[in-house]
């Protein structure tokens, strides 16, 4: 008997909780913001994207020489390697493997390069993306904002998705 007891005590404590988290829920004005879309529509993304192309530049035509170089080294031993001697064969071998060992190097230390100024870049598109988040959900007395992948369903009046990208596009 004193275990049934207990049961509905803890039946009837853990329902009053839930009842009253449920109704603080309501009183909860949540906003939902789809990131990817804020990203993709503000001219600040692409203003960084265009600046990224201008700042490699230079040695991203370096790398696509370098693919050239070992193209052409390529093709000349398949076209030109029967009228070889072993020694020339083995010249350009040697040639083509350093060509390919210095496109790789170099390659990787661009990639990396590329990767660490996007990565600034875009810390500094997420800074004003959060501030311009900050200020509406402040200005409308939106108590949370999630992230949109981090919703099942909501309302489109909880969207502050358009209103974050006209702010954001307003700054520069």
């Amino acid at each position: 008997m004193k275990k049934f007891i207990k049961s509905i005590a803890i039946v009837t404590a853990a329902s009053s909780f839930l009842l009253a988290s449920s109704a603080m829920a309501v009183d909860q004005k949540i906003g939902v913001v789809n990131f990817q879309e804020v990203m993709g529509k503000i001219p600040q993304t692409a203003a960084v994207m265009q600046s990224l192309e201008a700042e490699f530049k230079d040695e991203k035509e370096l790398l696509t020489q370098l693919e050239k170089d070992i193209k052409y080294l390529q093709e000349k031993k398949k076209r030109d390697g029967s009228l070889m001697n072993a020694n020339e064969k083995e010249a350009l071998d040697k040639e083509a493997a350093e060509a390919y060992n210095k496109y790789q190097i170099k390659g990787q230390a661009f990639q990396q390069k590329v990767n660490v100024r996007q990565q600034q870049e875009q810390n500094k598109i997420i800074a004003l993306v959060r501030q311009a988040i900050d200020n509406i959900a402040a200005k409308d007395n939106f108590d949370m904002v999630l992230e949109q992948k981090a919703v099942v369903y909501n309302k489109p009046e909880q969207s502050i998705t358009s209103k974050v990208v006209e702010q954001v596009s307003k700054l520069k």
